[in-house]
């Protein structure tokens, strides 16, 4: 095996897709895509870029539903992907993005509504997490807010769940997975780890 030095512009090396609904100023809903979430026990860490409408959002309304759209949705995200609900629309953001307040109307999505946090949750994501920041610095950069968002409640359609348990069959659901800037599902199951709670 031979390796290269690269400098990627980007390193998306497989992430799950998100997409973050938060409440505007106005009290309209921002809906938003992004692939940099990671779960730490009942807490989701979230990287968002701090000049878009979402990192706005969390700091003066710190309640978030994480919604996990599967791999046939990806059209759906990408129809929210050059959109911003920030205007003016930020300068470095402008020759690729345009400015779009009604997101669930622009991708086609659904809006129904949470059960402990104000904004809504999209219908069609199988697993949805309602949330609430606890906790947001900026990165090392400052280019980024790292929100800690500690789940309140949990959604899973019941196709994807383990029957009579609260676990989700990992069989059953699959996740969109954001590669290097493409949109993937998942492959065929190569194994469990010794610490599944759902064993084949």
């Amino acid at each position: 095996m031979t390796h290269l030095t690269i400098e990627p512009s980007i390193l998306y090396v497989g992430t799950p897709v998100a997409l973050l609904a938060t409440v505007n100023e106005d009290g309209t809903v921002n809906l938003a895509p992004m692939s940099s979430a990671w779960a730490l026990g009942d807490v989701v860490v979230l990287g968002v870029g701090i000049s878009g409408q979402t990192a706005i959002n969390l700091g003066a309304r710190p309640e978030v539903v994480i919604n996990y759209p599967s791999p046939e949705q990806w059209k759906a995200v990408e129809r929210l992907a050059p959109l911003t609900a920030a205007h003016p629309v930020p300068s470095h953001k402008q020759d690729r993005f345009r400015h779009e307040r009604a997101k669930f109307t622009a991708s086609g999505l659904t809006p129904v509504p949470s059960e402990l946090v104000t904004p809504p949750r999209v219908a069609e994501c199988q697993l949805q997490f309602e949330a609430t920041v606890v906790h947001s610095e900026l990165d090392a950069k400052g280019n980024f807010l790292i929100a800690q968002a500690r789940v309140v409640r949990v959604h899973a359609a019941q196709e994807i769940v383990v029957p009579g348990t609260s676990h989700v069959d990992p069989a059953a659901w699959s996740p969109l997975i954001y590669n290097f800037r493409h949109y993937y599902g998942l492959g065929p199951e190569l194994g469990e780890s010794f610490r599944t709670e759902t064993p084949r």
